[in-house]
């Protein structure tokens, strides 16, 4: 029965699952967060950070689209 479930694979996905499905959604609420505006003028650095932290997401969800796509 252990020859069905690779244990260091199972491992591996859960860990990486784990990691990317926190960090990419916290990632894009730093960006939401960075865009806010609290009735004053936004700075510069804070714009230019939330559209940083938005282009790392889109390039998140491109790379794993294209990698199920490449996959199947």
């Amino acid at each position: 029965m252990d020859n069905l479930i690779d244990g260091g694979a199972l491992l591996r996905v859960v860990v990486v699952s784990l990691l990317l499905g926190a960090s990419i959604p916290a990632v894009f609420a730093l960006g939401v967060r960075a865009l806010a505006t609290d009735g004053a003028p936004r700075p510069a650095t804070r714009t230019l950070a939330g559209y940083a932290c938005f282009v790392l997401v889109v390039g998140a969800v491109v790379l794993g689209i294209s990698s199920i796509v490449q996959a199947t």
